[in-house]
This record gives C-alpha cells, structure tokens and sequence, in this order.
C-alpha cells in the first residue's frame, strides 16, 4: 500500500493544467459501449483508478475498451452480457449507471449494490423510482437488482429525493429514456456540468434531448444510437482542489482548464474568503494577498456550493482569522477528514450536519489516513501548508479522483513524495 510524504512550508507558483473530468467519464464511457452501435472515441480521458474500474465493468459486459494518451476508444458490444457481478460493481458507486442502459437495451439487467466511498449511505432508491416509471419491473434481492422490461416507455416524473436532485438517478434515467418509446420529461433534473456533458454526449450519438442545464429535461425516444467522438469536459472538483492548493500555501498560481460558469458557488466562497480569482479565456490566476477569512458555507446540488468540495475548503478555513460554519445537507456523514485535521492543530467541532471550525495560525505535519477521495486531497493540501512533514495514508483514494496529484503539485513547487508502506 502506497502513502505520500508531504513536505510542508512550500509555496505553490506556476500553471496546474486540469483534467478530464471523471464524473463525466464514467456515464459516458457507459453510454457509449452500451447504448451506441459502432465505435466512440473519447478525448481528454484522465488516468484514474476509477476509469479502470469502470473499465473492468464494461469489459466484463463484453466492451472492448483501450486507454491511450487520455484517449479512450469503445467498440459496441456485440455479444453484450446482462449481469455485473460484486466482484466488479463492489470497488464503484458510478457502476450503476449500467441500469438503466442494460435495461434499455436489453430488456434485463442484474446489478450487484454498488460499493465506493465510506461517507455515509448513498440509496438508490430514485434511481429504482425512474426506472419504474420508465416502465421497468424491478426487483431487489440477495444483493443485486434484477430490472426488466420488454420496452421502456416513456413518461413525467420527478427526481427530487430526500437531499435535492439526484447526479445519478438523472444520469441513469437520462441514458434509458434515449431508447425507450415517445416522450420521457424528468423534472427536478440534476443540473452538474458533467450531467449536461453526458446529454450532450447522447445528443451526438442520436438521441433527442432538450432542456440541457435546466431542472427539466425532456427526452425523447429514438430507436437507434451510434458511436460517435467527444471531448470531455475539464474536471469541476479538480480546479477546485487546485485553487485551493494555492490559496492555502498563499502561492501564485494559474489553475488552466476551467471557466467560471462550472464552479460558480465555489469561486464565490473562495473570494468572500480573500482568495483573488483573475479569469481569463483559458483559466484562473489564483492568489491570496491578505488574511483568509472565515464564512459560512452550506452544500447544496449544483449551482450550489458541491460537497465534493467541502473537504477541501474546510481545510482552507482551518487557517482563517475566525469561526467558520459548513453545514454539510448533501451526505451528512461526510465529516471523517475533520478529526484527521485536528490532528495537524486544526480546531472543528462537529454538531450533526454542521462542521464548526475556529481558525488557526497554523497547522503541523502529522501521520494522517484518507477516509474518501476527497478527504485525501485536503490532507495533501493541509500538509503543503503546514510545518514538518505529514504522511497520508490510504492513498489509493486519492488515486481514484486525481491523476498524478503529487506530480502536477510538485511541478509548481510542492514536495510530495510517494512510496510503499
């Protein structure tokens, strides 16, 4: 098993180049090797641990698939299997999106519950919900779901669940409703870049979609979907992150690769925090010239400020001049990277959903443990801007969301090291 050393006191200058985005990827590699007849190519690919895992899925399906330079090429399945085992489906959430496709494509589908992330439960339950009303009969036993429908059918529904719109019961819903007969209108849609990303990616293929970046999407059934090629989208969380890296070791750096109009909560938390963000046409210059701030901050579905970036900002707020509160309304168990923080001097206390942090001047190096993927990312980046040197464990998270973290860090001066425990 893999950790990183994390030599703090470095301060962060030059360009971080953003990737692919991954919550892009996965639906539309889903999309493409079971939805589409022919080949698909998809550009701008990131090299991660869930890409291959993905991968592995579809391939078991009976995809042929190939990774190259951040190119991805998908031949249609031509003897396309109807079940993904545990064995598969265990290391991903983002393996049920093949569902809703399997169903639509083949009239039946066995899914194993999927696995992912420790941060608390995830229901499927509005995935199973679209799927119905779609038509489909589904059932849930011994582990897997069984679904099955001789034709889909289109319909009106809401996906509005107990925490907001839902990112995969409209992805999956979404990719279903392409092949199914007449007319399906989803309201309470989720709106995230990579949700509007997939319909795009489904509009090229053939199918029929409008209301693309709004609450209600309208689909309408084709018969046929065929390969096509794609340039996925630059990766929301992963900017994010990035800005964050240099707002925490007060650098100067210029985060290429992403437009305001993706992170439009997060740009406007990190100003009101002190973080000076100069966009331009291909990116954002990054500097933080004054004290950091203390705000408040509550997650919400796109366009409001995304939990997967609340890890993140928390650990920015452990350094501002004042008392912080994040309330946490998306996955409410999503508070483990708190305790770790603590361990490098940060100051939270958690009340329920709400995450109180009182700021300090500074933070030390620690052995800490990443929990998710994104409580890996804070600890690197709490470690760059803290004294002595932090280890983090379980790096394997961090892997599954970030391609070659320690090297784009470590090109614009971090020092981060990864070795074998």
């Amino acid at each position: 098993m893999e950790k990183l050393i994390v030599k703090g006191g470095t301060r962060l200058k030059g360009t971080i180049p953003v990737s692919g985005c991954k919550n892009a990827v996965l639906p539309i590699a889903v999309a493409a090797s079971i939805l589409g007849d022919g080949v698909s190519v998809l550009h701008n690919v990131p090299n991660l641990t869930d890409v291959k895992t993905l991968q592995a899925v579809l391939e078991g399906l009976g995809a042929t698939i190939k990774l190259k330079n951040s190119t991805l090429y998908i031949e249609s399945i031509n003897h396309l299997e109807y079940e993904a085992p545990y064995d598969l489906v265990r290391k991903m959430r983002a393996s049920i999106y093949v569902l809703g496709p399997l169903v639509a494509k083949l009239g039946r589908a066995k899914v194993s519950f999927p696995g992912g992330c420790a941060i608390g439960p995830r229901p499927i339950d509005l995935h199973i919900r679209g799927l119905e009303g779609l038509g489909a009969e589904v059932n849930v036993e011994e582990g897997y779901i069984y679904a099955q429908a001789e034709r889909l059918v289109g319909t009106e529904m809401n996906l509005i669940g107990q925490h907001g719109p839902s990112v995969g019961a409209t992805a999956n819903v979404m990719m279903a409703a392409t092949l199914a007969q007449g007319t399906t209108v989803i309201h309470g849609a989720a709106r995230e870049p990579h949700i509007s990303d997939l319909a795009h990616f489904l509009n090229a293929m053939g199918a029929d979609i409008e209301g693309i970046g709004t609450p209600t999407l309208t689909i309408r059934g084709v018969k046929q979907l065929r390969g096509t090629e794609h340039t996925v989208i630059s990766d929301d969380i992963e900017a994010g992150t990035f800005i964050v890296a240099g707002a925490i070791t007060r650098g100067d750096v210029y985060v290429e690769g992403i437009t305001p109009e993706q992170i439009p909560a997060i740009s406007e938390k990190l100003v009101e925090a002190g973080v000076e963000l100069d966009w331009d046409a291909n990116g954002v210059r990054v500097t933080t010239p004054h004290e950091i701030q203390p705000v408040d901050i509550t997650t919400a579905p796109f366009p409001g400020f995304p939990t997967d970036m609340q890890a993140q900002i928390m650990g920015l707020l452990c350094l501002a001049s004042g008392t912080s509160v994040i309330t946490e309304n998306v996955h409410t168990d999503r508070f483990i990277h708190a305790a770790e923080l603590n361990r490098m001097g940060a100051n939270i206390a958690l009340d329920g959903s709400k995450a109180i942090i009182k700021g300090t001047r500074n933070l030390s190096g620690a052995p800490v443990m990443a929990s998710d993927l994104r409580a890996g990312a804070v600890l690197v980046a709490a470690g760059m801007a803290a004294t002595g040197e932090t280890v983090v464990s379980r790096v394997y998270h961090i892997d599954r969301g970030y391609e070659s973290i320690e090297k784009k860090l470590n090109d614009v001066g971090a020092n981060i090291t990864r070795v074998n425990e």
